[in-house]
């Protein structure tokens, strides 16, 4: 006989419960009823929590997934106006029509013209912010401003990129709270699996190996061979048979002789 084994996806839990419940309700007499009131209907309580809560995570990952691909979108043009805009600011020092003394006020070191590393995020933020306030207070000393791009330009861009990196965080916590939710109910799920499996099991019991197999799987219980084990067939529960015949035939044979 293989072996049986819980399932290791939402989705076979899922399933697992919905064939049990299913095909109780199409036993419908109680007499042909393999499982308890009480057990299916705890399963059905849990599988509907469950699957709405499933239903919940994905529309979560989905928003996430969607958002993020607006996000770089973004994220690129942030790193776009901030990096030109310390291009054209290096070459106005270069060409002596901003004072070199001057790139202090971004926070840049006034012997480098190289564009500091963007790559990150947070790179994305901390320059940003450098740059806006630099050009507000070089503003503030009358000095020629840059135009191309216009500080105004680099503020709209940079907004939007830290609006966006603020949702994005939002719908990461959101999804991940979804999925901890899932995770702390696989649990109980399990539990109620393998006490459905246990009872159906147990309804079957008293038949021959390869149809009990057949109606454990009909009602949802998975089972596996293992490896180089032969798989049942009908020509199983032929022997079977005539294995029990024998027994009987034997256990009656000791009976009578004992009672003579």
């Amino acid at each position: 006989m293989p072996y049986r084994r819980l399932p290791n996806t939402d989705k076979a839990r899922t399933r697992a419960l919905q064939q049990a419940i299913a095909q109780h309700e199409i036993n419908g007499k109680p007499a042909e009823m393999v499982l308890s009131y009480k057990l299916v209907n705890e399963a059905k309580v849990y599988l509907h929590n469950f699957e709405k809560t499933l239903s919940l995570y994905k529309q979560a990952l989905d928003t996430q997934v969607s958002s993020n691909k607006n996000y770089q979108d973004v994220v690129r043009n942030a790193r776009l106006y901030i990096s030109h805009f310390i291009q054209v600011l290096n070459l106005c020092v270069i060409r002596n029509e901003i004072k070199k003394e001057h790139k202090s006020f971004y926070k840049l070191d006034l012997d480098n013209y190289a564009v500091p590393d963007l790559s990150t995020e947070a790179a994305l933020l901390k320059w940003g912010k450098n740059i806006i306030e630099g050009e507000a207070e070089r503003a503030r000393v009358g000095t020629t401003r840059i135009y191309n791009p216009t500080i105004a330009n680099v503020k709209v861009h940079y907004d939007i990129f830290k609006e966006y990196k603020t949702n994005q965080k939002i719908y990461q916590k959101s999804t991940a709270r979804y999925l901890e939710i899932v995770a702390s109910m696989r649990e109980a799920g399990d539990a109620i699996i393998q006490e459905i499996w246990n009872e159906i099991e147990a309804k079957f019991a008293h038949l021959p190996p390869y149809h009990r197999l057949m109606e454990c799987k009909r009602h949802g219980v998975i089972y596996y061979y293992r490896r180089g084990e032969d798989e049942l067939t009908p020509e199983a529960d032929e022997e079977f048979k005539k294995e029990v015949k024998m027994d009987l035939f034997t256990t009656q044979n000791v009976s009578q002789t004992s009672h003579y």
